[in-house]
């Protein structure tokens, strides 16, 4: 029967850890030409409303080594907002966002989840990877932007990785990074420090990450320090056209590397693809986090590079193995509800079906 599983049933269940583990996997087959993915693909449509658009999202992929292929969809509104003279990225109101999880092996249905707390935690995941691979080894320092649900999972990524004794948060709202302070520094049991500008975030952190809904660039590159990595979330595309890094950022970083490099053309992805055709950097200087787990790419080499990874897209291969874990867990745990799987399936040689 496949297992349908919100939010409430998943939250927790899988280890930051596990999930890594996990996504090292999906990259490595994807590098290795294993994994498969049909690029993300959105729709925005005019709502009539001023700035307002009706979106819609999916994005699918196979990984062969947990036999689980996943397809993300969602159905939501979107507009740009101003705050504090940043602007930024909003979804307003109720949402529908489903992962269809399938079995390679029987083509079954497996699940029905809720799409939020595996996108959190994928996303987080998937920076912990290129953390692993990329930051200094004696990285201990956590620069944050952001003070929500991606910057709680990205925060944790990199305490899974790296032996972090301090992390300094920014958020223009000073109760949220007030509050996020408080809380991440007595789940992960070390310094969680807010602090009042974007400099302070910056200067003397070993790792930098962007977890924000800004629009523009919310850091200088000339506060970076010498051997830095940066892991930055977010990856518009042609509608939103949301860059969070600015020139000297692009200029400093000894290695960039991306989810995925197809999807920052179709994208036309602000950070990257504007500096390409500026001719500030050449194509060839993007590798894909895959070739880097699959031994095709060279990471960092000594401790003065600085490197970026440049998060810039959700992929299928990242639901399908994160789903397939969660599904697993939840089953073991009895957790979830089931359903009627005819409900699924057409059966061939029973009438009309189709061939």
């Amino acid at each position: 029967m496949p297992l349908l599983l919100k939010n409430d049933d998943m939250w927790g269940i899988l280890s930051m850890e596990q999930n890594i583990k996990d996504m090292e996997v999906a990259y490595k087959e994807f590098g290795e030409g294993k994994a498969a993915i049909t690029p993300r693909a959105r729709i925005y449509i005019p709502t009539g409303q001023k700035d307002l658009d009706y979106w819609f999202n999916n994005i699918g992929g196979v990984v062969p080594g947990f036999k689980a292929m996943a397809l993300r969809i969602d159905s939501s509104l979107s507009r740009d907002v101003v705050v504090q003279d940043v602007r930024r990225n909003e979804y307003p109101g109720d949402f529908v966002g489903l992962v269809l999880l399938f079995s390679t092996e029987t083509c079954e249905l497996l699940a029905i989840m809720d799409d939020h707390y595996l996108s959190v935690i994928r996303v987080g995941a998937t920076s912990g990877v290129g953390a692993k691979y990329l930051a200094r080894e004696d990285a201990k320092v956590v620069g944050m932007f952001g003070s929500g649900e991606q910057a709680r999972t990205q925060l944790m990524a990199m305490r899974a990785v790296r032996k972090v004794s301090l992390a300094k948060v920014y958020s223009p709202n000073r109760d949220h990074r007030e509050k996020y302070a408080k809380e991440m520094s007595e789940m992960l049991e070390f310094e969680v420090r807010p602090v009042t500008t974007p400099k302070e975030v910056v200067e003397d952190s070993d790792i930098i990450i962007e977890a924000t809904n800004a629009s523009q660039p919310v850091l200088d590159g000339h506060w970076l320090k010498e051997g830095a990595h940066i892991a930055s979330i977010v990856g518009g595309d042609w509608h939103m056209r949301r860059g969070l890094l600015d020139d000297e950022t692009i200029k400093r970083s000894d290695l960039i590397f991306v989810n995925s490099r197809q999807q920052v053309f179709l994208d036309k992805q602000v950070d990257l693809y504007d500096r390409l055709q500026s001719k500030m950097i050449q194509e060839s200087q993007i590798q894909e986090l895959g070739d880097l787990l699959a031994g095709k790419a060279t990471g960092r080499t000594n401790p003065r590079q600085t490197t970026l990874h440049k998060n810039n897209c959700g992929m299928g291969i990242q639901f399908a193995v994160t789903a397939m874990r969660i599904y697993e867990l939840a089953k073991n745990k009895g957790i979830g509800r089931e359903i009627p799987k005819e409900w699924f399936i057409t059966a061939r040689g029973e009438g009309i079906y189709s061939p």
